[in-house]
């Protein structure tokens, strides 16, 4: 017997948010998300985007054990900046039974219908700064803190259901440079010294002034806004958000991997790089304390391997040669530390801006996410 009932309780969330930890233990792939920024996420006293958003959360039970999880979004915010009438689903985990899966997905369906939506899309969350994309090809590989893995099987799942696809982001491993080609190096310096760019010294800001330093990351926030927001799936993120998000990046900040270039003192690029979250989150089980605290450490102090998260140039300088600029800076700080792999990914598959960055580098393909698309029927 199968059972999905909606939730709302914070026992059922807490049960929502552990369900992935019993369902991935032992993989040694899968990069679980922090618990606690999971409940913040579902938090509509805290997540800022249910003021143009909608969720409802749903748990699954086969013959009374926890079979599977699923949440729907219906994010009002991107469906009228594009036009769509689009139900979002993600978390979406579940044990090797399709009928489980078809039992949730049938739940997203309903409340599609009531709210006169015609398709229902996804994995997709709140906003693109969130894991989205099932995992279809590269089940061997690890996963990083944005991105979402997952069984072999949920593709069949989708395929069952008679899902299409939407759109596919491809991810990649970079092997890090153990020295900066001249050329790059020359480039950025003519970049610099023709267009008046700076590099903001993070690690002293850090130290002296993190009040100042909030200022420039709210800033390359803003210019993030800009350079995302005609990719898929993308909706512009406020202030609240935004402040959210600074908190996060910063906490896990290596100096060496932000890379922020002002113009006239106000930020127009940046770059943004952390240690592999990986072994922390296996390790802690989703938390810091106090599993995660050594991982953690080591990490921070001796990271072999670094996620890409963000890069974005505002759009007035596009085409002045800031990726250059960027990427030398990328270098030495992959360069000082040791790092022996980029993660870059995910990148949309027609993100030929971003694909251009990776052409003079040993890469390595990784992974492809899908974002699938279900009609809805009258």
């Amino acid at each position: 017997m199968i059972e999905v009932k909606e939730i709302s309780s914070k026992r059922d969330k807490k049960k929502f948010f552990k369900f992935i930890f019993d369902l991935y233990k032992g993989n040694p792939h899968a990069c679980p998300n922090m618990y606690a920024d999971e409940f913040a996420e579902f938090d509509p006293e805290v997540n800022d985007a249910f003021r143009f958003a909608e969720c409802k959360m749903f748990l699954a039970y086969k013959d009374g054990k926890l079979a599977g999880r699923i949440a729907g979004i219906w994010h009002k915010g991107v469906n009228e900046k594009f036009g769509y009438k689009q139900l979002r689903f993600t978390r979406f985990d579940v044990i090797d039974d399709f009928e489980v899966t078809k039992a949730m997905f049938a739940k997203l369906y309903e409340w599609a219908k009531e709210l006169g939506m015609n398709e229902i899309i996804g994995p997709m969350s709140f906003s693109d700064l969130n894991e989205e994309g099932m995992l279809i090809d590269g089940f061997d590989k690890d996963s990083n803190y944005i991105e979402i893995y997952n069984y072999p099987y949920y593709v069949e799942h989708m395929e069952k259901l008679g899902a299409y696809k939407v759109v596919d982001w491809n991810a990649f491993r970079i092997v890090s440079p153990t020295s900066i080609d001249p050329r790059l190096q020359k480039l950025a310096k003519d970049v610099m010294e023709k267009y008046g760019y700076e590099i903001l010294d993070v690690g002293y800001l850090a130290k002296h002034d993190k009040k100042k330093l909030e200022e420039y990351v709210m800033q390359a926030l803003d210019v993030m806004d800009e350079a995302f927001e005609d990719l898929y799936g993308t909706s512009p993120t406020n202030e609240k958000q935004k402040r959210r998000l600074m908190k996060t990046m910063l906490s896990i900040l290596v100096p060496e991997f932000a890379t922020v270039v002002t113009h006239n003192d106000k930020v127009v690029a940046y770059g943004y790089m952390i240690p592999s979250m990986k072994e922390v989150m296996q390790k802690g089980k989703g938390h810091i304390i106090p599993g995660g605290i050594i991982p953690l450490i080591k990490t921070m102090n001796h990271p072999e391997v670094v996620d890409l998260l963000h890069i974005a140039i505002a759009k007035a300088h596009s085409n002045k040669g800031l990726p250059a600029l960027i990427l030398s800076h990328c270098i030495e700080g992959l360069i000082k530390n040791n790092v022996k792999y980029l993660e870059a990914g995910p990148e949309l598959e027609q993100n030929r801006h971003v694909q251009n960055l990776w052409k003079n580098f040993e890469i390595l393909y990784s992974k492809t996410f899908r974002c699938w698309g279900l009609k809805v029927e009258d």
